[in-house]
């Protein structure tokens, strides 16, 4: 018999169950990370942040169902964790009635988390979770309690079922099972430092490259909301990174209080299991076969600028789709016509706020780009425009307005997603030149690596770090309110200031092993910089008469 405690303010269910996770397709890569919230404990005491979290997510009213089957005492494991948490005050259980009923076990529990809005997993044995979920039916009332926004938590074994491929048992050679899919696009691991799991998680993660590691020490907690990493309690956790044949493998640690972004790793792995080097340009020229460019570096926005893009675009008959999206949907979605092109006598503006391949495949989006002579990519960070565009039909739209002699225009972050690597593009910061996961542009510009606010914000030194682990890309540093036109090879730069090309040539009067130049003095002599009103030859860095 189960009961749910009615005579308390938040009841607790406890559930024993026998069956094994499905083994079913990931298919939830979204930019926004998982619904929910997951609090993943690496075992040992809980920190004192966990039972605040619980208390949040069951509210008023809200019930737990408290999972105990990772232990051989499932029974006492589960009174153990009513007993913890009265005493932290999240429930005031006064008793607890557990299933005999074998045969119905897995059903009970996914009619139960139905009706719930938090779940705890004691610790164990995660074998005996996977064991007891063999049609699934566990894993999927889990994941319709985070698409409902609920809460998992789970400490020890109930840390490491939550990821799909799970570590089921192991001292140095691990012995991988399938998990529950909570957390798509890693392997946990838990007691990590206090019992030496270094090197069980990374043959791990060199055994599936597609995901990365996630090892808890004891006493800390990892919660993961949307697609917001934060490590609490007293320890802390590390994430790894299978080897690939352009990268060694890495380990970043995370200390209490620091964040990650869960994106961004997914990313990094299956930019690594590719075995793409997103430093190697697809082509040895660095020109523009069809139609033009306009790269403004930030900043204000010259007539001389917007006049030479509206001319590229086709004058009076212009038809100039305008992207806002490298800022947040809140933001784009209020965003209008840029004030430097309302008062631009041209045929038709449009504002095209849709991310995402559903949005995308709209008729409205797709047919405003299949007549645009011109698109303007807005500012903000330029990782919004990959989470937005990639992987759906807007980038080949974007390349098809080039092809037919269009011109394609953007500054500051709508100047760096026109080139081919992509710097300064971590989802949690500016100052990552190299952020894996988000180090591939739309490639308008083949072969460069595109950089904005350069003399103004001290960025020379930040370019030349790229250019040495790539060797075989272009850098170019433009100034604010200055933008680079280019034909072709040809590269014409217009506006108030400079912009600045830097290649393995001009590094290699530094020396390879040598440290790079730190100070914006010392690492501007390696720059060919042009003036507004000149130009240059982007194969050669040679200058060239004005149009």
């Amino acid at each position: 018999m189960i009961r749910t405690i009615s005579s308390i303010a938040c009841a607790i269910v406890c559930i024993n169950a026998t069956c094994c996770a499905a083994d079913i397709e990931d298919a939830r890569c979204s930019p926004d990370g998982i619904r929910g919230t997951l609090i993943i404990v690496g075992g040992g005491s809980v920190p004192d942040e966990v039972p605040a979290q619980l208390l949040e997510a069951l509210g008023e009213s809200g019930s737990i169902v408290i999972i105990g089957d990772a232990s051989e005492d499932a029974e006492t494991a589960s009174k153990c964790a009513v007993k913890w948490l009265n005493e932290h005050k999240v429930a005031r259980a006064k008793s607890i009635d557990l299933p005999v009923n074998q045969g119905d076990r897995a059903t009970t529990f996914a009619t139960m988390i139905d009706h719930s809005a938090a779940v705890w997993i004691c610790g164990g044995q995660q074998s005996r979770l996977a064991d007891m979920d063999r049609e699934g039916q566990l894993e999927s009332s889990l994941l319709r309690l985070l698409n409902r926004g609920g809460t998992i938590a789970g400490t020890s074994a109930g840390a490491a079922i939550m990821s799909k491929v799970m570590i089921a048992s192991g001292r140095d050679e691990p012995e991988i099972a399938v998990g529950w899919d909570l957390l798509p696009g890693a392997i946990i691991d838990q007691h990590f430092s206090e019992r030496r799991r270094l090197g069980r998680s990374q043959i791990a993660v060199d055994r599936h490259p597609h995901v990365f590691g996630l090892g808890i020490n004891e006493g800390t907690a990892v919660i993961v909301t949307g697609r917001r990493i934060q490590v609490l309690g007293q320890g802390g956790a590390s994430v790894l990174l299978a080897k690939c044949e352009y990268r060694h493998a890495e380990v970043t640690r995370l200390a209490a209080g620091e964040v990650a972004d869960l994106t961004q790793l997914r990313r990094a792995a299956r930019q690594r299991a590719s075995k793409i080097d997103p430093g190697v340009p697809k082509n040895d020229a660095t020109e523009l076969p069809t139609g033009s460019l306009v790269i403004v570096g930030g900043g204000s926005m010259p007539d001389e600028v917007v006049a030479r893009f509206v001319e590229l675009a086709g004058g009076e008959t212009a038809q100039i789709v305008v992207l806002p999206t490298a800022v947040s949907r809140e933001e784009s979605s209020q965003e209008g016509v840029p004030g430097f092109l309302k008062t631009s006598k041209v045929a038709g503006i449009t504002v095209l706020p849709q991310r995402g391949a559903s949005e995308v495949e709209s008729e409205e989006f797709r047919s405003a780009l299949q007549s645009a002579t011109g698109i303007w990519f807005g500012g903000g960070r330029q990782w919004n425009f990959v989470d937005a565009y990639e992987g759906t039909e807007a980038v080949k739209l974007f390349r098809d307005v080039l092809q037919r002699g269009g011109v394609i225009g953007g500054s500051s972050a709508g100047a760096t997603i026109q080139g081919e690597f992509l710097v300064r593009g971590h989802p949690l910061g500016n100052t990552v030149m190299m952020a894996e996961g988000y180090e591939t542009g739309f490639a308008f510009l083949p072969g460069a690596a595109i950089d904005q606010h350069f003399t103004q914000r001290g960025r020379f030194p930040d370019l030349l770090p790229v250019i040495r682990r790539h060797p075989k890309l272009l850098g170019i540093g433009i100034d604010e309110g200055t933008a680079v036109v280019v034909q072709g090879s040809r590269a014409e730069i217009i506006g108030l200031h400079s912009a600045h090309f830097v290649s393995a040539r001009q590094l290699s009067s530094a020396g390879n092993t040598e440290p790079l130049p730190t100070t914006v003095e010392e690492a501007s002599k390696l720059y060919v910089s042009v003036t507004s009103g000149d130009a240059i030859d982007l194969k050669t860095l040679e200058k060239t008469a004005p149009r």
